[in-house]
């Protein structure tokens, strides 16, 4: 995959508590990458060793250090080759065997991986340790289209009435209103938009809630849903890796402020099922690579969001899972 700005983002790889003795292989924009555990840490590496380009994923840690499947070469977590077993004891390690670092971080309750020797700065969820708040991750879920497709699914506000009819949206409410898109801090946010939905959070209690999205990155967006006169907040975060052309890895973080004594699990449900109806329609796009020119696709004013999603694409080069803006830019009025 061409390097775009991606590279420099960070991807979320796994959930923190799924990375237990063992490597595990992970993919971020084709590439391949092991990521391990010792006592300093979680590390992540390119999954390859130096000497015949075997994938250290299929190794082990021992003392702390990665060791090939292939011939044994051990890799502290510098990746630093630190032991060759058919190299004589007199003979010094070669300098040049080493491993590919990556930066590797662990953020709420996410591995997180940068490719990029400039990384951008991670993403910052202050309601993830806010006092009063409860987080719930969900996923990963797999999806076969590629990141700004699923993002921009996701900031799409009019299907919800039809995609997900009885649930978040009605259709015999399905008009938008107009709303406001800024950009503000580094991040795009949108005025409230009230929404009228059956069940919004799988409690079965109906009525109209306040949207405000934001999108934080090309891969990351969030939105926060009130009840008018309710102090109850709901958040959702999703987080979206490219693994491969047209395939994805997407992490949501569900937090709310209210039910807190109450399991987890229902609402992890009720968004896998949300997630699940949303699948076959955004695998069934075409083109598969999201077109940032705004006259190849017809828009409307409901779709203020997306258009400003696509043309911030155009504006950061993004070309992985794009189709670039060939044309001279020009001011699109929606109708």
């Amino acid at each position: 995959m061409k390097k775009d700005r991606l590279w420099q983002e960070w991807h979320p790889v796994l959930k923190e508590t799924e990375l237990h003795e063992d490597p595990k292989q992970v993919h971020i924009l084709g590439e391949r990458v092991v990521l391990f555990r010792n006592q300093k840490g979680v590390h992540a590496f390119k999954d390859l060793c130096i000497h015949r380009g075997a994938a250290l994923s299929l190794g082990k840690v021992k003392n702390g250090n990665i060791v090939c499947p292939y011939h044994a070469w051990e890799y502290n977590d510098e990746g630093i080759c630190v032991k060759i077993p058919a190299l004589p004891c007199e003979r010094a390690i070669p300098q040049k065997a080493k491993a590919t670092v990556y930066h590797c971080q662990v953020y709420a309750g996410l591995i997180w991986v940068n490719l990029s020797e400039q990384p951008l700065p991670l993403l910052n969820y202050p309601e993830y340790s806010r006092e009063g708040y409860r987080t719930a991750i969900c996923g990963p879920y797999k999806v076969s289209a590629n990141a700004p497709r699923v993002i921009e699914n996701f900031l799409d506000i009019s299907h919800l009435m039809f995609v997900h009819g009885g649930l978040l949206g009605d259709e015999d409410h399905a008009e938008v209103q107009n709303y406001d898109v800024t950009f503000v801090d580094g991040r795009f946010i949108t005025s409230e938009i009230p929404i009228y939905q059956p069940n919004p959070d799988g409690r079965s209690v109906g009525g109209y809630t306040d949207y405000v999205y934001e999108i934080l990155n090309p891969t990351t967006a969030r939105f926060t849903k009130s009840v008018e006169g309710s102090s109850e907040e709901f958040i959702v975060l999703i987080t979206v890796v490219q693994e491969a052309d047209e395939q994805t890895k997407v992490f949501m973080l569900l937090t709310r402020n209210y039910d807190l004594d109450k399991p987890d699990e229902p609402f992890v449900e009720f968004q896998d099922l949300i997630f699940k109806q949303d699948l076959d329609v955004v695998e069934s796009q075409k083109p598969e690579l999201l077109p940032l020119d705004l006259q190849a696709e017809m828009h409307l004013k409901c779709d203020a969001l997306t258009i400003a999603y696509r043309r911030w694409l155009d504006e950061l080069g993004i070309e992985t899972g794009t189709t670039p803006n060939y044309r001279k830019k020009r001011e699109i009025v929606p109708s």
